[in-house]
C-alpha cells in the first residue's frame, strides 16, 4: 500500500513538473551519481572508514541549502543570482554497491538511499511542489538483481534495481518479478520545451530501438538531453557475453548488462572494463561507440549527455572513434568513490544545471560541499553551451 500510494505521488508530482516547469524562464536541476550505499569511505570529516550513509546524507544535506546560495559571477545562466528553485533531482546510477564479500546486500542499501533521497530532499521547485526525484540504474544496481562474475551475497537481490523501476514507471514492481528484458528503465519527458530521456546503462542498440521511436516524437528543434550510467565510450565487460553460453562467467568476464552482444573481443578481464584513456589498454568498444554515433549523427537534436560511473568531475565533448561527431558530455562525482575526491575530500562534488528556456542556454556548474570550512558550498568549474 505504501509504495502504491508513493508510486501515484510521483505521478502527480512529474505532470505537474512536465506542465508547470519553465513557466518561470528557467529550468535547474542538481546531477549526482554513484553514491554507493554500503560500503566506506577511508575519510570523511575527521573520521575514518565511515559508512556510506552517513557521508549520503552529508550530501544531500547540502543540496537542501543549495537554494539560498548566490551563483558565481561566472558569466553563465542566471550569474550571481540566489540558486532558489530546484525542480528536480537526477541520480545517476549505482545506487547500491554490488554485494560483494563485506558489503551489505541491495535490499539495506535501497533502504538506506530512500531515507535520504525519497525522504531527505527539501528542495522545491518553481511551482512550490517538491523537486521531483529521477534515478537510472548503474552497473551496480543491476549486477545484484541479476548475478556478476564476482560472487555477491545474496547472489540475486533486485530490491535496488526494481524499487528505481517502481519510482521512474510509475508501476509497483516486486523484487521477485524483476526480468530484466522485459522491466528496463526507458522514461522520456517534455519540461521547459526540453525533451529528457532516461536510458538503462548505456544507448546499446536496444536501447537506441526506444529511443528512435521515442525521439519521432518530438520536434527535430527540440533539445534533447540524455542521462545514463555509463559514458558515451561505454564499458566492455557491460555488454552482453559473445560466447557460446552467453552467460555471466568469471573466465568470460561479461557482466550482461546492457542487451547488445559485444562485438570487438570474445572476453574481458576481471576488472578491465571503464573509461578508456589515450595509453590504456582496456578493450575496445569502438565498434559500439561508432553506431551510437551514427546514431547521435541521425538526431542533431541531441544536445547533451549526462553519466556516471568514471566517478570524477569533468566537462566534455565526446567525439567518437572516429573523430567525427561532438556531443557536450557531463560526468559526475562519487560521494564514495570518487576518482579525485576519495584522495581529497575538500573536491567532493554533485552539479547544478540551469537552463534560460528562452534562449536555451545551459550552464552546468560544479557544486564543491565539502571544500569549506563553514559547510557551504563553493562553487567550482562552470560551462555554458547554447542546446540549439
Amino acid at each position: 500500500m505504501k509504495l502504491a500510494t508513493s508510486i501515484r505521488r510521483a505521478l502527480v508530482a512529474l505532470l505537474m513538473l512536465a506542465g508547470r516547469s519553465g513557466a518561470q524562464g528557467v529550468i535547474q536541476f542538481v546531477f549526482t551519481s554513484d553514491q554507493h550505499y554500503g560500503i566506506t569511505r577511508s575519510a570523511f570529516r575527521g573520521d575514518s572508514n565511515v559508512r556510506s550513509a552517513i557521508v549520503n546524507g552529508a550530501e544531500v544535506r547540502q543540496m537542501n541549502a543549495l537554494s539560498q546560495l548566490l551563483m558565481p559571477v561566472d558569466g553563465g545562466v542566471r550569474a550571481g543570482q540566489r540558486v532558489g528553485a530546484v525542480d528536480f533531482v537526477v541520480v545517476g546510477g549505482d545506487v547500491a554497491n554490488r554485494a560483494e564479500k563485506g558489503v551489505q546486500p541491495a535490499a539495506a542499501s535501497w533502504q538506506e538511499f530512500k531515507h535520504d533521497y525519497v525522504q531527505g530532499l527539501r528542495l522545491r521547485a518553481h511551482d512550490g511542489t517538491p523537486a521531483h526525484l529521477f534515478v537510472v540504474p548503474g552497473n551496480h544496481d543491476l549486477s545484484n538483481a541479476i548475478g556478476s562474475p564476482t560472487p555477491l551475497t545474496p547472489a540475486r537481490d533486485a530490491t535496488a534495481l526494481a524499487g528505481i523501476y517502481s519510482l521512474m514507471m510509475g508501476r509497483a514492481l516486486a523484487a521477485a518479478s524483476f526480468d530484466p528484458r522485459r522491466d528496463v528503465v526507458n522514461l522520456s519527458r517534455n519540461i521547459g520545451g526540453i525533451h529528457f530521456v532516461f536510458l538503462s546503462i548505456w544507448p546499446d542498440s536496444a536501447e537506441r530501438v526506444w529511443l528512435g521511436r521515442d525521439l519521432d516524437t518530438v520536434s527535430v528543434t527540440t533539445p534533447v538531453i540524455m542521462v545514463a550510467h555509463d559514458p558515451p565510450i561505454g564499458d566492455a565487460k557491460h555488454f552482453t557475453n559473445p560466447n557460446a553460453a552467453h552467460d555471466i562467467n568469471e573466465e568470460d568476464g561479461f557482466e550482461n548488462l546492457v542487451r547488445e552482444t559485444y562485438k570487438d573481443a570474445s572476453h574481458v578481464a576481471r576488472g578491465s572494463g571503464g573509461p578508456r584513456v589515450p595509453g590504456d589498454p582496456k578493450p575496445s568498444t569502438d565498434i559500439e561507440q561508432r553506431e551510437f554515433a551514427a546514431f547521435v549523427k541521425a538526431h542533431s537534436n541531441i544536445a547533451a549527455y549526462f553519466h556516471g560511473h568514471s566517478n570524477a568531475n569533468e566537462f566534455y565533448v565526446w567525439k567518437g572513434p572516429d573523430g567525427d561527431v561532438a556531443l557536450n558530455t557531463f560526468r559526475v562525482d562519487s560521494p564514495m568513490k570518487g576518482a579525485v575526491s576519495s584522495i581529497d575530500e575538500r573536491r567532493l562534488s554533485f552539479q547544478l544545471v540551469t537552463i534560460d528556456v528562452k534562449t536555451m542556454r545551459m550552464t552546468v556548474r560544479e557544486c564543491l560541499w565539502n571544500s569549506s570550512r563553514n559547510g557551504s558550498i563553493v562553487f567550482g568549474e562552470s560551462k555554458t553551451l547554447a542546446l540549439r
